[in-house]
């Protein structure tokens, strides 16, 4: 079912959100506090991509290995500083393949995607959805899977101008009328704004003083860590946060 998070705010070094804190991203990799169901670990893969200083477009890292694998990632982690991440570790649905390109985060321009998840019935259930995107998306997702399903519908949206926010929310609507008892908690950026849903699996919020944390488990102890509530849509910037229902 996966497990995602995304900042904005002053920026910190990678590793202050994937490996140091006591509930880092590695942690619930191997050790989740609430799947709900979904799964035990989340091993299948991993991925976080970042805005270097003055970049307009994200630079993304993945790979098909559990993240407290990766030989590289503790010092690629600790020399890289940015004030907007996306990240994600994966667990992946019986039967779906295990490959790097199924990873979050996907990516296209600057927006940065994340599903934490299943869409029930896929691909049937959601074919008719599918059916309305032009071929070539289809012919270039970035893996045969839900979250990929989501990201080339997601993107369509976002690319025919549908404003952020109203894209995701509609997204979930229609992927839930389609595909009844789906877990669709979904997360998205363009490095100014983060857009998270809350839809049968768990989310929290963490805002600071010019910093916004949003994670599918809280990282650390702190009392300023919020769950939000299901059915619930978050768009937050560095300094301002809004939640309103989704349906």
């Amino acid at each position: 079912m996966c497990r995602h998070l995304g900042y904005l705010g002053p920026p910190v070094p990678l590793s202050s959100l994937l490996l140091d804190p006591p509930h880092a991203l590695v942690t619930q990799a191997w050790a989740p506090r609430d799947m709900r169901g979904g799964g035990t670990i989340n091993a299948d893969g991993f991925g976080v991509g970042w805005w270097p200083p003055g970049a307009a477009e994200p630079v993304r890292y993945r790979s098909a290995m559990p993240i407290w694998t990766d030989a590289a990632l503790p010092s690629l982690a600790a020399a890289t500083r940015s004030g907007a991440v996306l990240a994600a570790v994966r667990s992946a649905t019986v039967g779906l393949p295990v490959v790097e390109t199924a990873a979050a985060p996907f990516t296209d321009g600057r927006w940065l995607f994340s599903h934490n998840g299943v869409v029930r019935g896929w691909p049937s259930a959601v074919a008719g959805l599918a059916g309305e995107l032009p071929v070539e998306d289809l012919l270039t997702m970035d893996a045969p899977t839900d979250s990929a399903t989501l990201w080339a519908l997601l993107r369509a949206r976002l690319r025919a101008g549908e404003p952020a926010p109203k894209a995701v929310a509609a997204l979930v609507v229609d992927v839930a009328a389609a595909a009844p008892g789906s877990r669709l908690n979904l997360l998205l950026t363009d490095g100014t704004q983060l857009i998270a849903t809350a839809h049968g699996h768990a989310l929290s919020v963490h805002a600071g003083r010019g910093s916004v944390l949003i994670g599918s488990e809280p990282l650390d102890a702190s009392p300023a860590w919020q769950p939000v509530p299901d059915g619930h849509l978050v768009v937050a910037t560095a300094t301002a946060l809004e939640m309103t229902p989704t349906l």
